[in-house]
């Protein structure tokens, strides 16, 4: 399994519009995505970890906002980032 810094970097690798883009939308949704991955396979495994499923579920509402706003402003590259990242509606 690769670590988090490993995960973010190939996020904002795959996502990015420009060169220094690490902070718009679609960047920051793919890299909670995969934080949030990678927390529910340690959540599978580890049942009782109270303070691990709040930041998880933290993470989940934090990008339910994001989402929002791009689906908001940009209705077809939500439709898009949906569909790349493996995201149910």
């Amino acid at each position: 399994m690769t670590t988090t810094k490993e995960l973010k970097t190939q996020a904002i690798a795959d996502f990015k519009t420009k060169e220094n883009d690490t902070g718009s939308s679609a960047v920051q949704i793919a890299v909670l995505t995969k934080r949030i991955n990678h927390l529910t396979e340690h959540m599978r495994s580890n049942t009782k970890d109270y303070a691990s499923r709040r930041g998880l579920l933290r993470m989940v509402s934090r990008r339910r906002g994001l989402l929002d706003y791009v689906r908001r402003h940009d209705p077809q590259g939500y439709l898009d980032l949906l569909g790349r990242l493996n995201i149910r509606k």
